[in-house]
């Protein structure tokens, strides 16, 4: 970008120098400072001077033949997109460079094909550990805490090993090939053999003893390789996505890239959740086509866990497309060393920050509300459609809604910030989740006085359970994805980098596991203590009262703290601004320099305004 500068106007300045030579480096000469092998920096922006014709209006009676110097600006290319001068601009498309859309466009892509697999995975697992004989919703909480979190322990132990001998390309194959082949030999191999490898007399023995309190415990036993696809679909979702993605996607793409496309991705997982609950629902109604004595949940399964290898194989291409055609960014060799938190120094800092434990009360708050709600709804739900495939055939369309919701509310989200701030936002999601709660649970305790009355609507009070309770997953789930998640990432950012740094890592070692695993703990000590989770229903209704009610408390405390922490981080920049003084360098036909400021009152006065 080059601006001719004239030489008689607001910029030029008086015949002697030497009044502003003090405004400039006075240790060198007029000289120095104008030939100067490196240019002087204004803020972002470099001068340097040339002698070119003039090419502007003669300035006191000058010739145009004589020779003046011009003030070249260059702005820096990465703030305004322009090219630096003499360097020869990008190819684009519709405004972006061709090598990020080199980058995007399959990032985008595996994303699709990740989220797309974790819609089947995560419907699937449910049908197969919560419809199979011998079990029922009440497995859940017992597999998230005794199977799933310490399989997810190892293998992040795992991981870490192998993260230290092989390069990052290995890393990533070694990971997801085990994945893509354990998804399809348990859809060709391990569930035909299922009645064969699966210990059904020992745990009808077992639980004949025991008692039906621990037919949770005993189930997980009874179909271990229901529960291992089950742990294994949980995996896909944390490693697969937050691991193995983003840590791709990080990789290979600058800041600005990310600021510009990463909102983008959410959306496109959300379009992926609607097409992968409708593949479900296709496969679900197979069945429908069958013969009698056809295991059409075994049909389903089959098709479903070959487009998951497919879409599998998808990845692999992509992530080998993109290091073999795409240059990576530079990156700076400096690199800052994240505070490792153990888990009791995790809690101490999480206990001596109010603010951090507001952050953190959210956090959990979520993981056992949902939880709480979600294992209960989904005993209902089978209740309601005890064979596979009908239940399938439900989860389909409740993907297929929470994926239209989402994308709805990712689109709202923007206004609901810019109109109502960061405290509004972050209270939806609770509020959301305590009167679809209230409603859910209302329907399973006084189901029987309301039955005349939904019976005019053709419902049962079961089925009304089953839809409020898929209401209420729905709208929990969309406002968590854009409202709570990006509330909770946005609480971080006034804090100091200290605080900053270390509380992230606090409430990654300490509240996701907490609020995860809190949920299913309680709901075991009710199963164990009233004998069934219908029983233990109204226990669970008030658990959730109390928990939702401190997540607003919390909320709103962390609101007041953010508005003042954000009020103090505007009041700096705007104290630094106006601490800044930028001189304005010019030349005059004779060749006077002058450089004022802004702020301060003393200046030369032009010589012609």
């Amino acid at each position: 970008m080059e601006a001719v500068l004239q030489t008689r106007g607001l910029l030029s300045l008086p015949p002697h120098p030497t009044r502003v030579r003090s405004l400039l480096n006075p240790s060198q000469g007029l000289k120095q400072r104008l030939f100067a092998p490196k240019p002087l920096g204004l803020n972002g922006l470099s001068l340097s001077y040339k002698r070119v014709p003039s090419v502007v209006a003669k300035p006191n009676g000058l010739s145009p033949k004589e020779k003046s110097f011009i003030c070249k600006a260059e702005a820096a290319a990465a703030a305004d997109g322009q090219p630096l001068f003499g360097e020869t601009p990008t190819p684009k498309f519709l405004g972006i460079e061709l090598v990020t859309l080199k980058k995007i466009i399959p990032l985008g892509l595996m994303f699709f094909c990740i989220l797309f697999n974790y819609t089947i995975l995560r419907d699937t697992k449910d049908v197969l550990v919560v419809t199979a004989k011998g079990s029922s919703a009440e497995i859940i909480p017992f597999l998230k805490t005794w199977v799933n979190l310490p399989m997810a322990v190892g293998f992040m132990l795992l991981y870490t090993k192998l993260a230290n001998v092989l390069s990052k390309k290995a890393l990533f194959y070694t990971v997801i090939l085990p994945f893509i082949a354990f998804f399809g030999a348990f859809g060709f191999l391990l569930y035909p053999l299922s009645n064969h490898i699966h210990p059904e007399a020992l745990a009808d023995k077992l639980l004949a003893v025991l008692g039906p309190r621990f037919l949770g415990p005993l189930a997980i036993m009874r179909i271990w390789s229901f529960c291992l696809f089950y742990v294994m679909a949980e995996l896909w979702g944390s490693v697969v996505i937050s691991v193995l993605f983003w840590g791709f996607a990080n990789q290979i793409t600058t800041v600005e890239e990310a600021k510009r496309f990463y909102p983008l991705f959410g959306l496109g997982a959300n379009i992926a959740l609607i097409f992968s609950g409708r593949t479900v629902k296709y496969f679900s109604n197979l069945r429908q086509n069958l013969g009698p004595g056809v295991d059409g949940w075994a049909i389903s399964l089959k098709g479903m866990m070959s487009i998951v290898v497919l879409m599998g194989l998808a990845i692999c291409f992509l992530y080998w497309w993109v290091n073999k055609f795409v240059p990576l960014p530079t990156r700076s060799k400096k690199k800052k060393e994240k505070p490792k938190m153990g888990t009791m120094e995790s809690l101490k800092f999480l206990v001596s920050s109010k603010y951090i434990r507001d952050l953190a009360t959210l956090v959990v708050a979520y993981g056992i509300s949902i939880n709480l709600v979600e294992v209960t709804w989904k005993s209902k739900l089978k209740a309601q459609f005890p064979s596979p495939n009908e239940y399938s055939s439900f989860m389909g369309d409740f993907s297929t809604a929470t994926g239209i919701a989402t994308f709805t509310m990712m689109l709202l989200s923007q206004f609901i910030f810019d109109k109502y701030g960061w405290g509004v936002a972050a209270g939806i999601t609770p509020t959301v989740l305590l009167l679809s709660g209230v409603g859910f649970f209302s329907l399973i305790l006084f189901g029987d006085p309301l039955g005349p009355a939904l019976a005019k609507f053709g419902m049962t009070p079961l089925l009304a359970a089953v839809y409020v309770g898929a209401l209420q997953n729905i709208f929990s789930k969309s406002a968590k994805y854009s409202l709570f998640d990006p509330c909770k990432e946005m609480a971080y950012i006034p804090l100091d980098e200290d605080t900053k740094v270390k509380g992230k890592a606090a409430i990654d070692v300490v509240c996701n596991p907490l609020g995860k695993s809190g949920g299913a703990l309680i709901q075991q000590f009710m199963i164990l203590t009233f004998g069934s989770l219908a029983n233990s229903t109204p226990y669970l209704g008030g658990i959730l009262l109390v928990i939702v009610l401190a997540w607003l408390s919390a909320a709103k405390s962390l609101d007041t703290q953010f508005t003042e922490l954000r009020r103090e981080e505007e009041l700096e920049k705007e104290m630094e601004r106006a601490a800044v003084k930028i001189p304005v360098v010019s030349e005059s036909g004779n060749g006077s320099l002058a450089s004022g400021s802004a702020e301060t009152s003393e200046t030369s006065t032009p010589s012609n305004i």
